[in-house]
């Protein structure tokens, strides 16, 4: 791939997909300009922190000075940054909305007036909603359940309506991100089961035939990185899910326990959370050759490998691992 895009802004850059990607960006060529609080710690981009091609700011997408500085020169934005899942959301509404949809629509603008030539957005597949179709794919129409999927798709409108010639768009839906990252999340499907089988020997599952989508971390760094070279007349205005599995929770507790292996005991119990999602991704392998290629199992294979090494200490208590308990000390406003 070779892109003429060469200096990439990265809002969220130092979050949980934001930190494969950001290294994985140097090592094709990129310049990159990261944006984010940086509130799970400074030590995500450590590997990379002396890269010649690396800027990194630290502060607000809502401070307006801010988004313009690291806005300046870049030919493209691959967004991440936001509150990111429903429980953290639900917290404070309106500091959820100030973050992920109002100060969306004000990078977008400044983005299109500072010369940005294509805007990458991560939007999310729980914008669909509960669907019965087997599968779910980009035609259906949106029934968000939570203010955070709300949102999502509110961007998405904006940022398709902000399209002009010279201001290229692309949003993605991915399904539920999985596995190893330098600013590590234990409040995602897998990843739940997985450090909850390594550490407790057990795996809880609440219900259980509940359908969850789920993509491999590594995948969902390749996919930004190659957005970059896509040609525009295939991505531009485009719109595409991106997943690998669709499996239920009690099928992916399966396959955690026989990764982990030894002892572990899946326990079911009843629950009135049904939400059940799954998403079809022939969209994009048919238009750009994309296919996700690491399972769940590599997934959960890495993540146990981290845990076991020593690079996941205090994975059961240490709140950088779960978005609303640093979120409930930090108390952002």
């Amino acid at each position: 791939m070779v892109s003429d895009l060469r200096q990439v802004l990265v809002t969220g850059g130092a979050g949980y997909v934001g930190s494969v990607l950001v290294p994985r960006l140097l090592e094709r060529g990129f310049r990159v300009r990261v944006l984010d609080l940086y509130l799970f710690g400074d030590h995500v981009l450590r590997a990379v922190k002396d890269h010649p091609g690396l800027e990194e700011i630290k502060g607000d997408i809502r401070d307006q000075a801010l988004r313009r500085q690291a806005l300046r020169g870049c030919d493209a934005v691959i967004h991440l940054a936001c509150i990111s899942n429903d429980p953290s959301f639900a917290l404070d509404p309106e500091l959820g909305k100030s973050i992920n949809y109002d100060a969306f629509i004000d990078l977008v603008d400044a983005g299109r007036d500072a010369g940005v030539r294509r805007f990458i957005y991560a939007s999310s597949s729980s914008v669909y909603g509960i669907k019965d179709e087997p599968n779910v794919t980009e035609e259906l129409p949106l029934k968000p359940l939570t203010d955070y999927s709300k949102y999502k798709a509110m961007c998405e409108d904006v940022l398709l309506a902000r399209r002009a010639p010279g201001f290229e768009t692309v949003i993605f839906r991915p399904a539920t991100v999985c596995g190893y990252s330098p600013r590590l999340r234990l409040d995602l499907t897998v990843n739940i089961l997985t450090n909850h089988a390594v550490h407790n020997h057990v795996i809880k599952v609440f219900g259980g035939q509940q359908m969850r989508p789920n993509i491999h971390i590594d995948d969902m760094a390749d996919l930004y990185v190659e957005a970059l070279g896509w040609p525009a007349a295939k991505v531009d205005g485009a719109v595409y899910n991106v997943g690998y599995e669709n499996r239920r929770v009690i099928e992916i507790a399966e396959m955690v326990r026989g990764v982990v292996g030894g002892d572990v005991r899946i326990v079911t119990t009843p629950t009135d959370d049904n939400r059940s999602y799954h998403i079809s991704s022939d969209r994009i392998k048919r238009a750009l050759g994309f296919e996700a290629r690491r399972t769940i199992t590599d997934a959960t294979r890495d993540l146990v490998r981290a845990m076991r090494e020593g690079q996941v200490p205090d994975a059961m208590s240490d709140e950088r691992y779960y978005n609303i308990k640093l979120m409930q000390r930090v108390k952002l406003r």
